[in-house]
């Protein structure tokens, strides 16, 4: 059987990304458990933001398709005025696209949560993605992983500084492969 295929989501727009370095480690453990494994990044996918019925760019059209091959996701966003970001926001809302299909969005596939925050509310982040992950007819696994204080955690290059979070975040991208495994549709 083919690998499973688990696509990381998120980051900022700014420079220096504490949310994408997050998703990086985590995504990085998900492949160290045989997963195929890619990432989109907030910054470097340019999407304009969404308007219902027009012509999808070429950045919505390739996030809908890296989406149609994927078992399973973790995304990760900054927790900007107790929400996800504005930017990771517009890429879900591009999974319009996604609405037409058969199953719809994102149905039977897990999604693991990571939001960085600086200050202590990050579970905030977590709790508005969760909403989406619903909306979107997704699965979001038990673990969460909010990130309070990020600025403290994380060098300017992304280096994790604790090893608690850096822990957390791998057993994360661990336990998303193994429930997408589980809940992939199986070809004979």
């Amino acid at each position: 059987m083919n690998p499973v295929r688990i696509l990381g989501i998120g980051g900022s727009l700014g420079d220096a990304s504490s949310s994408l370095a997050a998703l990086k480690i985590a995504l990085e453990a998900a492949g160290a458990e045989g997963a195929e494994t890619e990432i989109i990044d907030m910054r470097a996918l340019e999407l304009p933001m969404y308007v219902h019925e027009t012509e999808a760019p070429a950045a919505a059209t390739r996030l809908a398709e890296a989406c149609r091959r994927a078992h399973g996701f973790l995304w990760s966003s900054p927790l900007y005025h107790g929400s996800m970001s504005g930017a990771f926001k517009n890429a879900l809302d591009w999974l319009e696209l996604l609405g037409h299909d058969d199953p719809p969005y994102l149905a039977d596939k897990p999604v693991g949560l990571v939001a960085s925050a600086g200050g202590a509310q990050a579970l905030q982040g977590i709790n508005s993605m969760e909403l989406s992950v619903r909306a979107l007819r997704g699965y979001t696994v038990p673990m969460v992983v909010p990130i309070a204080r990020a600025w403290q955690l994380f060098e300017s290059n992304g280096t994790l500084k604790d090893a608690k979070v850096e822990k957390q975040l791998k057993a994360l991208g661990r336990e998303v492969v193994r429930v997408a495994d589980k809940l992939r549709p199986r070809t004979t």
